[in-house]
């Protein structure tokens, strides 16, 4: 199948500008996915404006000499530099130039100076059956699945060049029939108790993304719909652990109103039948600390904290000063809100180290301490922690956290144990 371009696009690929760049780098990669034409797009959010290296610096800055802008919405995510000054980033020179360049040249091409993960608790809610390009795999999934929208995950630095040619591929996800669920996940057996707890969500993605890898499923046997956080607990777990882009929740996510319909009326090929032992096996995999009696380090927020979210931790830290200092990463917007209310400054009081801009997985912000143990209840920062910050990983709940910061030692409660 060849790709078709309409006679605008193939005008402005024909271009020496850095749109032509931008719809030439779409229209190349639509040609090596077989693609038969572009889709127009409503929103992007952008995950290349994370430095890695100098190329990608110089990539956006090439982008603004060449006069391109952003066509549609789009935010950015994660930076490494934290911008609004809560946290102490050690990137050293030249590297911390370049990545501060590299955040400033997407803001010259138009994109909102959101820094976040979860874009879409900071008013970037795209549609049911809307076509974006969304990077970052946390967002993609939760694009997908709890909002409806459609998007691929778009890597870097295909979904700038998305956002600028205000056109993604057509295929994939965009596509109807590519989003109808081949597998049941049925969650059915598990203890009411463990469903209701925090923890059931961030074990629940990692268990389920080991076992799909990158197969569309729905989940089946909620009972309830457990909330926009847990979703995204769920969702960005599932995302690390495999490479899933799009999961349905039987009665909870806008697609599956009932398992049959997220099947497309189709029988299941493979029907998964989580066990109480399954769930204890993989809540235990996201520990790897050898030692389980100290910590070094506690991060909790990827993705970003929300604002409910401080709620909690508000609640269970009660005025306590902790003895290990909890790492807080969130968003501007929930900055923002903290500020206006004076808790950011009684959280900071109490030894929480609130991280705005970008996350401590991504960009080195704990000390730099090899062999140190990390406590966090986030799927994703125990998938990543150990190959990017050196920490070993103790997994637990946000009470577990808390308890344990104030401690200064590991304490867990029962559930979960």
């Amino acid at each position: 199948m060849s790709l078709k371009l309409t006679a605008d696009e193939r005008r402005i690929a024909n271009g020496t500008d850095g749109a032509a760049m931008a719809m030439r780098i779409v229209a190349e990669s639509a040609a090596l996915l077989g693609a038969p034409r572009l889709l127009p797009i409503a929103s992007a959010h952008i995950d290349g404006a994370l430095y890695h290296g100098d190329s990608g610096t110089l990539f956006a800055e090439r982008l603004v000499e060449g006069g391109a802008r952003v066509a549609v919405r789009s935010t950015l995510n994660v930076g490494a530099l934290d911008l609004m000054g809560c946290a102490r980033v050690r990137l050293e020179e030249p590297q911390r130039s370049m990545a501060r360049r590299m955040m400033e040249a997407y803001r010259k091409l138009g994109c909102e100076q959101s820094w976040t993960c979860a874009p879409y608790q900071a008013g970037h809610r795209p549609t049911l059956g809307t076509d974006v390009a969304w990077g970052e795999s946390n967002a993609v999934v939760f694009c997908n699945s709890v909002l409806g929208a459609r998007t691929n995950r778009y890597g870097d630095f295909l979904d700038i060049a998305c956002a600028i040619s205000g056109r993604a591929p057509d295929y994939g996800l965009h596509r109807p029939e590519n989003r109808l669920a081949r597998l049941v996940f049925d969650v059915s057996a598990l203890p009411r108790a463990f469903m209701a707890s925090e923890i059931a969500w961030p074990v629940l993605g990692s268990l389920y993304g080991r076992e799909v890898g990158d197969a569309i499923g729905v989940v089946a046997g909620v009972a309830r719909d457990p909330g926009e956080d847990a979703l995204k607990a769920f969702g960005a777990a599932a995302a690390s652990s495999g490479a899933v882009g799009l999961f349905h929740i039987a009665s909870v996510t806008p697609e599956a109103p009932d398992a049959e319909t997220a099947l497309g009326d189709v029988e299941a090929e493979t029907v998964i039948r989580v066990t109480p032992d399954m769930v204890a096996e993989a809540q235990a995999r996201l520990s790897t600390a050898e030692s389980t009696d100290r910590i070094d380090a506690v991060a909790i927020g990827s993705p970003h904290l929300s604002l409910a979210e401080f709620d909690a931790l508000e609640r269970l830290i009660s005025g306590r000063r902790l003895t290990v200092p909890i790492h807080a990463c969130t968003g501007r917007h929930v900055l923002g809100e903290l500020d206006r209310d004076g808790r950011r400054k009684a959280l900071e009081d109490l030894g929480v180290v609130i991280v705005a801009d970008t996350c401590v997985v991504v960009t080195p912000i704990l000390p730099d301490r090899s062999g140190g143990v990390l406590m966090t209840n986030s799927g994703k920062f125990a998938h990543y922690a150990p190959g990017n910050t050196g920490y070993a990983v103790l997994y637990g709940s946000l009470a577990d956290c808390v308890e344990s910061a104030v401690a200064g030692r590991p304490r867990f409660a029962e559930i979960g144990r």
